[in-house]
């Protein structure tokens, strides 16, 4: 049988859509009549690459809470055919219905789940689609799908907390400068006229003040055009893989940032290494999917050439570690793993340490930036307020 998507109306001319099997779009047409439906419009759930490359990519939540279902259906003993029956009927969106009816179709036209996966590439990434097969290879898809569900929570949960602790800080920094723009646009214009009758020579600070408040109200908008077309022009060169590379490049290079980038990257990695070691698949295809995952060229390009020494024999941990790329407790994990044959145990070890270091890491560099941000804003106001003080201070004096 084959998905169809349709769209009917009913008697009163109320228009619903939706996804239904059937053998033929005839047959699907009658199905809709017999439902007291008019079918307006029937087409296949196509499984072919280019309807994939149209399938939308999935919220990281929406594929985390799918795997989770799809995993305990697996595990409860349903069959793959039954489970994405199964969640076809439970998902709520429109979209995921049509994307499982897609996959549940290619199952039923005779092809693998990782086949039917490829179809989605937007959908589904290559460390999904590579675990998954390797639990097709070794009749264990239920327990490498509960892996892959606990990779993604992590992952899910990271970056959650990341975003969480840097939240704060953020909302400090745009409330400081919209003060800043508005003290300088509307407060300081306002006060500075008395002084400027006087025909008195105002103060350096006060002179200052005043050329910046005149040219942001002046050119303000030009700042913003200069500010957005640079954004603009640096998204549009970094699609660019030689400027892109050099960037990342100039990025892991910086102190604090570089570790931080370095070690998250690393963190996937090894974590993308660890459940496709776990599930049995072969070191190559597993470094290749591992690649993919990692956010920076240099790095990229540093697990490819691994790779290249590893398929001429060389061991893991010696080719990871002669691009002096990745953090030395991974490399030495990993030496481990490969001496005491529980790699898949030592990658997951590692990256749960690399993890806890991330997180440790990024709440202390937030602890540090948000008293800074406060000083640096109450600067800014002290100087402001300073420049409006002084000439009040000098005509004081000259008054005594």
């Amino acid at each position: 049988m084959t998905a169809f998507r349709y769209r009917a109306v009913d008697n009163q001319g109320q228009e619903s859509a939706g996804v239904l099997e059937a053998d033929t779009s005839r047959a699907a047409r009658a199905l809709l009549r017999e439902r007291g439906l008019f079918p307006v419009e029937v087409s296949s759930v196509s499984g072919r690459t280019d309807a994939g490359k149209r399938t939308r990519k999935l919220r990281e939540s929406e594929l985390v809470l799918l795997s989770r279902q799809w995993a305990t259906l697996l595990s409860s003993g349903l069959t793959v055919e039954q489970a994405l029956s199964a969640l076809t009927e439970q998902a709520e969106g429109e979209a995921t219905r049509q994307l499982l009816a897609g996959i549940r179709s290619e199952i039923l036209a005779g092809h693998s789940l990782r086949a039917a996966l490829d179809r989605y590439p937007a959908a589904f990434p290559a460390i999904y689609r590579a675990s998954v097969a390797a639990g097709e290879k070794s009749g264990e898809l239920g327990r490498v799908m509960n892996q892959l569900c606990d990779y993604l929570e992590q992952r899910s949960a990271l970056r959650q907390k990341t975003l969480q602790a840097l939240l704060y800080p953020v909302i400090v920094a745009v409330v400081a400068i919209l003060v800043v723009i508005g003290l300088m646009t509307y407060v300081v214009p306002q006060v500075v006229t008395v002084f400027q009758q006087g025909k008195q020579t105002l103060p350096f600070l006060t002179r200052s003040m005043i050329f910046m408040s005149d040219f942001l109200r002046g050119w303000g908008w030009l700042l913003l055009v200069l500010i957005g077309g640079s954004g603009i022009a640096l998204h549009t060169a970094l699609k660019g893989i030689a400027f892109r590379r050099a960037w990342d490049k100039w990025l892991l290079s910086l102190p604090v940032l570089g570790r931080h980038l370095r070690t998250l990257d690393a963190t996937r990695f090894a974590s993308t290494l660890a459940i496709l070691a776990g599930s049995g698949v072969p070191l190559i295809a597993a470094l290749e999917a591992g690649r993919e995952v990692i956010g920076r060229i240099p790095l990229q390009d540093a697990v490819r050439e691994a790779t290249e020494r590893v398929r001429e024999g060389q061991g893991l941990a010696r080719a990871l570690g002669a691009t002096r790329a990745f953090p030395p407790l991974l490399i030495h994990m990993i030496a481990n793993g490969e001496a005491t044959g529980r790699l898949d145990e030592l990658l997951e070890r590692a990256a749960r340490l690399q993890q806890q270091e991330l997180v440790n890491r990024t709440s202390t560099l937030t602890t540090l930036l948000e008293p800074l941000l406060l000083l640096a804003m109450g600067g800014l106001v002290l100087l402001i307020v300073l420049a409006v003080m002084q000439p009040i201070i000098e005509i004081n004096t000259l008054l005594r």
